[in-house]
């Protein structure tokens, strides 16, 4: 039999510190998938429909406004296509979707913020050129045509949503992290050393830059004070190449100094990815770890872990501006076993499991990648659809997204209520 939540209980205002009661009649199912609202933006061979979903590739709490919660696109619709990606809607706009749920557990998407260059003009997702964030993916239309890089171009996954009004957004190019307004007009992006200069001086630790393509900053959290800013990794670095894959790293940025701090997080297994992080106090976050499986061919993997950084040792080391970062014995830390970092004295952080998506609710989607904190033992769970869309064999073929074992059914941006205790 399933449960019903009714959220009467109290909403985290994560500025104040102050309680914000959750309306009364807001009454959702526990464990009950419930789709996002889309709109199709075209439909291209053999009836497949490319969708304006999208939204999932991060969430966040609105700071003030009671059951309502914010959910980004990425960069839209793409596939791998030779050296690079096929974008069919080139011209998509990355933005921010406003939600709210209605007494009758409707979602309703509010209205979108388009995002934009510091003149105003909506930006899209096509890759950086070199200098700006350049990954190596060459961009081409749906024809195969070869496309022109786009300067502020964002791969947006992680959001953060401020009492002001304004907006944090973490990307996997750069990675960039950028700061627009409450009309998404880009007032400062933060990136890897030789990166959009003239913010400041304000910058990612150069190491940063060594990110894997469509490997990037996956998720970014806020402090509950609003004073730092805290990303994390999808998958280990390419520094100078991927030794093993089950470490990532942690980014905390100063909004106040600009300084910053590195933290290690290890992974369960090989190849997984961090695909959220979610401030729970100056210390302490939750995180997605995830694998890229459909539980409809079988095992899968949508962890939701607390960690705390608390006594995590900071690798950020004396220089930013380090092309590998902190060294140990004259390797990179992505060179390094386990036990080589152990024995110099670098802690990771800690984690523990809170919640097995799968486990919970039969999860069918592959990509987990948003959490709606809605108080200290509810969660909103949200999975990026890829807009419908996916290439099954990597072929640059578009091909409709359907879940394993569902009867034909098209993966859609989904919320999912779930009960946790941290």
């Amino acid at each position: 039999m399933v449960s019903v939540l009714i959220f009467s209980c109290q909403y985290l205002d994560d500025y104040s510190g102050s309680p914000i009661s959750v309306p009364p009649q807001l009454v959702l199912k526990e464990n009950i998938q419930y789709e996002l609202p889309f709109e199709v933006l075209t439909t291209i061979d053999n009836d497949v429909e490319i969708r304006n979903g999208g939204y999932g590739s991060g969430a966040t709490a609105h700071p003030t406004k009671k059951g309502m919660f914010y959910a980004i696109t990425d960069r839209g619709p793409n596939t791998n296509f030779l050296e690079g990606k096929k974008f069919p809607v080139s011209d998509f706009t990355p933005r921010i979707g406003l939600f709210s749920i209605r007494s009758n557990a409707e979602i309703v998407l509010e209205k979108e913020i388009l995002l934009k260059n510091p003149s105003g003009t909506p930006i899209s997702g096509i890759p950086n050129p070199e200098g700006k964030g350049a990954t190596g993916e060459i961009p081409y239309d749906l024809e195969g045509n070869q496309l022109p890089f786009d300067d502020f171009g964002l791969d947006s996954e992680g959001i953060v949503a401020m009492h002001d009004g304004t907006f944090w957004v973490s990307d996997e190019y750069g990675p960039h992290i950028v700061h627009y307004s409450d009309q998404g007009v880009e007032l400062e992006r933060i990136s890897p050393i030789g990166v959009n200069e003239g913010n400041g001086g304000r910058k990612i630790p150069a190491v940063f830059a060594k990110r894997r393509p469509n490997r990037g900053m996956e998720g970014l959290a806020i402090t509950p004070n609003e004073k730092t800013l805290v990303g994390i990794m999808q998958s280990t670095l390419y520094n100078p190449v991927t030794i093993r894959t089950d470490l990532t790293r942690i980014l905390t940025f100063d909004l106040t100094t600009g300084k910053t701090k590195q933290f290690l997080y290890r992974q369960e297994g090989a190849n997984l990815s961090n695909s959220e992080i979610v401030g729970l106090s100056s210390s302490e976050f939750l995180v997605i770890e995830r694998d890229g499986n459909f539980s409809g061919n079988g095992i899968a993997q949508k962890h939701i872990y607390k960690i705390d950084i608390s006594e995590a040792t900071d690798v950020t080391g004396d220089d930013i501006s380090a092309e590998f970062g902190l060294l140990i014995e004259n390797k990179t830390i992505e060179e390094s076993t386990w036990e080589e970092i152990e024995a110099a004295g670098i802690v990771p952080v800690k984690k523990q499991l809170i919640a097995d998506l799968v486990e919970k609710t039969g999860y069918l989607h592959d990509k987990l990648e948003g959490i709606w904190l809605i108080d200290d033992h509810t969660l909103g769970c949200i999975n990026d659809d890829d807009f419908a869309v996916f290439d099954e064999n990597g072929d640059g073929i578009i091909e409709q997204k359907i879940l394993p074992g569902t009867s034909q059914k098209n993966d859609a941006s989904s919320l999912y209520m779930i009960r946790v205790h941290f």
